[in-house]
């Protein structure tokens, strides 16, 4: 994120290096999950959508290749440094906390591991709600991050202990900077406020041996946030024997809760 916009308070930067692993492990496990949710009845050829905190832009590309030359995608970001537009996918530095909608109405609004970060999520859930086309389709999805990391198999019980100090330390950091672990969970009943119908809720978790894709995503989020794990007590050679368990074949564990929330606005 370039500096003159970045929020302090948001835990994760586009602009490190570290993300662009974050971004392809991100979007090995999640993009065909989220291809199946956009897909019909919600996303139809011809439509207008936004892809909010787009990120590495997979799904936005998707998107475009779904709606074909007659539609459009617009791709939001406060770091636009990893997205290309095309033909019919356009790219804007965007804000959501503090701009408003950019554009008229969307027939189908997607946010993806962004609102749980943000303090405004209650606001900002509004609004979108409100820039939907009659008919459109809001799909949010987001990590239920209150459940305990599973552990299914490790080297010894104190390996498996040291995975849940660190990554229960992680969780403090994100809570910190104002994220709501929970928020997954509450997606349903404000959609539900918001007048949206034909609302749909699903829940995806898999397990991620050590090495895998997946499991790295431990791994670069502990180089994301080493700073403050060191600061909230974490050493720094348990940072790197937390490191090595995730490269362990013989360590196993669920990923988190991946929560997927659709709903209609009535035509």
């Amino acid at each position: 994120m370039p500096t003159d916009i970045r929020d302090t308070e948001y835990t994760f930067d586009n602009g490190s290096p570290e993300a662009v692993p974050q971004l392809r492990a991100l979007e090995s496990f999640l993009d065909p999950i989220t291809a199946a949710r956009v897909g019909a009845p919600v996303l139809a050829p011809g439509g207008v959508c936004w892809e909010i905190g787009a990120g590495g832009g997979s799904v936005a590309r998707g998107l475009a290749q779904a709606v074909g030359p007659a539609g459009r995608v617009l791709a939001t970001d406060i770091d636009t440094a990893h997205l290309v537009p095309t033909a019919n996918l356009d790219v804007l530095r965007h804000d959501v906390r503090s701009e408003p909608p950019p554009g008229d109405t969307f027939d189908l609004i997607h946010a993806r591991l962004v609102l749980l970060h943000l303090p405004e999520r209650r606001r900002v859930l509004a609004s979108l709600t409100d820039a939907l086309a009659p008919g459109g389709w809001l799909v949010v999805e987001e990590f239920d991050c209150t459940a305990p990391l599973r552990v299914l198999t490790a080297p010894s019980d104190d390996a498996a202990k040291l995975f849940a100090q660190v990554t229960d330390a992680m969780l403090g950091i994100l809570q910190s900077h104002g994220a709501d672990l929970a928020w997954a969970q509450d997606v349903h009943a404000h959609f539900a406020s918001a007048g949206l119908v034909e609302i749909d809720t699903i829940t995806h978790s898999e397990s991620w041996p050590g090495g895998s894709l997946g499991a790295s995503l431990y791994e670069t989020n502990s180089r994301q946030l080493e700073p403050e794990l060191i600061e909230a007590g974490v050493s720094p050679g348990q940072l790197e024997a937390f490191r090595r368990l995730l490269r362990d074949p013989g360590f196993a564990v669920m990923s988190y809760q991946f929560v997927s929330t659709r709903g209609r606005r009535p035509a």
